[in-house]
């Protein structure tokens, strides 16, 4: 049974998920029915993390341009861009395999944004149910999942998860956290 995370919680995976080697990170969410003149298009991105804080190298920006780590393994590889968001399920996905993440990555920060929102009217006040979840890919079980409860009003960007390495292992931090500016706030932040 998968583990449902609040705002501000952080959790060991190897305490949720003894032995995970590798996961799909899936997000989903559900525009509501407004009428702002444009399809929404909202894209899952991924931030490599030094120690610093910061991005390692421009490759180690996980986006739709860009979907797969830098790394020899491949370790993080976004599975395409969804600009609809229709249907059931995940609307985007990753998958990660920990045990081969490089070690020069100590965190990875999983956003959601809206593409072209100021352009088109849109933030996340008019989306509804989202969510990132955690699958183990070897048992297919949802380990943990995390619903954003909170209606972002203004913003265009969301930090949904954090996933960080502290005593030599992989943690998760439900963190929910919304900026105006869209994705260029979040690159901003981490370069």
């Amino acid at each position: 049974m998968a583990i449902s995370l609040q705002k501000g919680q952080r959790v060991s995976l190897e305490k949720v998920a003894p032995g995970i080697s590798a996961a799909l990170i899936g997000l989903g969410w559900d525009v509501n029915v407004t009428d702002t003149g444009a399809e929404f298009d909202l894209d899952v991105s991924l931030f490599l993390l030094g120690a610093d804080e910061k991005l390692i190298s421009e490759k180690h920006f996980i986006f739709y341009n860009n979907l797969i780590s830098p790394d020899p393994d491949k370790s993080v590889q976004l599975m395409g861009d969804n600009r609809t968001g229709e249907g059931e399920g995940d609307d985007e996905a990753t998958i990660v395999d920990f045990r081969k993440i490089p070690p020069e990555v100590q965190k990875m920060v999983v956003t959601v944004t809206i593409y072209d929102a100021e352009k088109r009217g849109q933030n996340f006040g008019q989306v509804n149910n989202a969510y990132v979840r955690l699958v183990n890919i070897e048992t297919k079980e949802e380990v943990l999942r995390y619903d954003l409860g909170e209606d972002f009003s203004i913003e265009t960007a969301i930090i949904m998860a954090e996933f960080y390495r502290k005593d030599g292992e992989w943690r998760v931090n439900a963190v929910g956290s919304g900026y105006q500016g869209g994705l260029q706030a979040l690159l901003d932040r981490y370069q």
